[in-house]
């Protein structure tokens, strides 16, 4: 959930008026500066994404229209459905009518970087230079960079302030402590730790900062490491403090049944903060996702979309796309979307400045700067991967196998052909 897109007139000129006023450091993120084509011979561009929501599509189309400004060019969007982009966007290879501008989720860059359709950034002087290391994994392939992402997410434990309080508790930070916590929660009516266990991508992704966080690797899943923070999760179904019903959820419903009280600790990402926000009777908290030992540093997933100068006959339209790109990843731009859409910005000092102005968002940030990318390990191998551990929750959440059989069927998996 995002907040209602304000007056464009009004935001562009702001946005616009902000993003010349750090025009140093746009440049530094960088684009080359006095070797581009001359300003008449791109006056349009094209550019390509996935945000069909209508107040998404208006915030993204605003602040391409403002970069676009800055750049001497009109920037026309389309979005399509997600699961239409990337099948869009391989057929748009063939036949040569990429965008100018192309919007990937981090995951899928690996596989259109893999066709030749994407340029690299450094052709343009653009560098990752004050991003976060897993922000720039997400944007690389085969050691060259060809997107960057100007504001992403991950994941952390959102509590309610009051049940902990009640039941006099601190807020988890071992897995010992979780498990403790979540058992004391735990009532008729109420659970104590709810989780999205189901059999997608999104229960995968759920599962990493446990897997991560133990030492686990999504390259070699029939590990102790792997089995123990499973079975953290069968252990909390099985004594009841969390609802067998995870293995359905989403991170939706995981929301859902957060607000309506019916769970009092969950694991979700930033975009549920405005939602959370709307009942001034709930009073809620975030936190690290809890850890196996005392002093560790959650690892959790990098979630966001990374943008990227797609293949094009034209060079001059290749160099004004690549000089909006730097404009979306300038400090203004990412302060911009990060109040609009309660993300992280990727700029390690953005990220910071943003913490202190919006304490909700803190741990989220604190977290990115371990974050990993979900393909900096296997490339595009990864979703295979993800299949087998998504599987291996299922068959030991529902006591088919328990954790060590299930992810030696999950590797098994992951390492077929």
């Amino acid at each position: 959930m995002i907040s209602p897109a304000r007056s464009s007139a009004r935001r562009i000129a702001a946005l616009l008026a902000g993003i010349l006023l750090l025009a140093p450091a746009a440049a530094g993120c960088g684009h080359r500066t006095g070797s581009g084509p001359a300003e008449g011979e791109a006056t349009v561009i094209t550019a390509l994404d996935y945000y069909t929501d209508q107040a998404e599509h208006a915030q993204w189309g605003d602040l391409l229209t403002a970069c676009g400004r800055t750049v001497g060019v009109r920037v026309e969007q389309t979005s399509v459905p997600g699961a239409s982009l990337i099948p869009k966007v391989l057929q748009q290879a063939s036949s040569r009518t990429l965008p100018d501008l192309l919007m990937l989720d981090n995951p899928d860059l690996q596989q259109i970087a893999r066709t030749g359709a994407l340029t690299p950034l450094g052709s343009y002087g653009i560098d990752a230079e004050g991003f976060a290391s897993g922000i720039a994994s997400a944007g690389t392939y085969q050691g060259r960079l060809y997107g960057l992402a100007p504001n992403v997410s991950t994941v952390a434990l959102i509590y309610n302030k009051d049940m902990l309080d009640e039941a006099g508790l601190d807020v988890p930070r071992t897995w010992d402590e979780l498990k403790t916590a979540a058992a004391a929660l735990t009532r008729p009516g109420r659970y104590g730790m709810a989780v999205d266990a189901n059999a997608t991508f999104e229960g995968a992704w759920q599962f990493l900062p446990f897997l991560w966080s133990n030492g686990g690797d999504e390259g070699q899943l029939d590990t102790p490491q792997a089995a123990q923070a499973l079975q953290l999760w069968v252990d909390l179904v099985n004594s009841g403090s969390m609802s067998k019903s995870v293995l359905n959820w989403t991170q939706a419903d995981l929301h859902d049944q957060f607000v309506a009280g019916r769970t009092a600790m969950m694991i979700n990402g930033p975009w549920r903060v405005p939602a959370l926000e709307l009942d001034p009777d709930l009073h809620w908290g975030v936190a690290p996702v809890p850890v196996p030992r005392l002093g560790q540093t959650p690892v959790t997933p990098l979630g966001g979309e990374v943008w990227t100068v797609p293949q094009n006959p034209s060079k001059a339209r290749q160099e004004k796309a690549a000089r909006v790109l730097a404009c979306l990843n300038s400090p203004a731009s990412m302060l911009t979307l990060a109040q609009e859409h309660h993300t992280v910005p990727s700029r390690s000092s953005v990220a910071a400045q943003h913490a202190g102005e919006n304490p909700s968002t803190a741990a989220f940030a604190g977290s990115v700067a371990a974050a990993r990318s979900r393909t900096e390990r296997l490339g595009v191998e990864w979703p295979r991967a993800a299949t087998g551990i998504y599987t291996a929750i299922q068959s030991a959440l529902t006591g088919e196998q328990t954790p060590e059989e299930a992810f030696k069927h999950a590797q098994q998996t992951a390492a077929s052909r």
